[in-house]
């Protein structure tokens, strides 16, 4: 006779459930954990639980298992007010714990117990995905301008970082060589319209377009103004090979600096600050 689910549901409680229906990972990080939520509940902006006013909590499910009744219970956690909130969600049998956090942020949701978290009036974001990105793109420090940096030091050279070249002009370079008057940008993909891996939005458009071109004038503008002022301009995109790059950079400065006078670069460039 053919085992039907309900039988087998039922089989699958008369033992205790194996540790890979419930139990974390050993040494899970706190990123790696999050991530896992974010997996389970469709998105980061789908663990929101509602304090009101448009202010959010982001929950999480805990997954416990009760020895005595051999079941798997899920939990609600989320901080208010600085104190541990929880709401207890259900029992979930599954056999492996991915499947027992999406059947619980499933049931979480029919209960209404969490929301979608809206994107804030004030921001530019069309949704909360475009929000996380936007809000990934950091103004200095990126992970292309940190390899970039090594790649350079590798090299012997030495430079300043997020500086203005030009004090009283309001433009802040990535790296800069003062001595041979280089100012290096790492222009980010996103924000100003990389030919490779810009993609229009789909969503306002318009908006985006006027942004993005806005910014594109903006760099055409300091490469100008810093020019007119003696300075040689390198602009990289943030997807370059950071070895590439730095042998781009490297080759400018040294050209420069050959060509302001005596002494060898390299024995000047290593005097720079960083």
């Amino acid at each position: 006779m053919t085992e039907t689910a309900s039988d087998q549901r039922r089989h699958w409680k008369e033992r205790v459930p194996a540790d890979t229906a419930w139990k974390p990972k050993a040494g899970m990080s706190k990123h790696a954990r999050a991530a896992e939520q974010d997996r389970a509940a469709g998105g980061s902006h789908m663990r929101a639980v509602s304090l009101g006013e448009g202010r959010y909590a982001r929950a999480s499910i805990a997954l416990r298992l009760y020895r005595k009744q051999r079941r798997i219970r899920a939990y609600l956690r989320w901080s208010q007010a600085g104190e541990t909130r929880e709401r207890y969600v259900g029992e979930v049998d599954a056999s492996t714990r991915a499947a027992n956090l999406k059947t619980a942020w499933e049931m979480a949701r029919a209960a209404g117990y969490v929301t979608t978290e809206e994107v804030p009036s004030s921001s530019w974001a069309s949704s909360l995905a475009s929000r996380a990105v936007m809000q990934a793109n950091k103004g200095r420090d990126t992970k292309p301008e940190r390899l970039l940096r090594s790649a350079l030091h590798r090299k012997g050279l030495r430079y300043r970082v997020s500086t203005r070249p030009i004090p009283e002009l309001r433009r802040t370079a990535d790296i800069v060589f003062p001595k041979a008057r280089v100012a290096v940008f790492v222009d980010g993909c996103f924000w100003h319209g990389c030919p490779e891996h810009y993609r229009p939005a789909s969503k306002r458009a318009e908006f985006w377009k006027d942004k993005i071109a806005g910014n594109q004038a903006r760099d055409a503008e300091t490469t100008a103004t810093l020019e007119e002022h003696g300075w040689k301009v390198v602009r990289l995109w943030e997807h370059e090979d950071a070895s590439q790059a730095a042998e781009r950079v490297s080759q400018v400065v040294r050209e420069r600096l050959e060509g302001m006078g005596t002494g060898s670069a390299g024995s000047r460039l290593k005097g720079l600050p960083e």
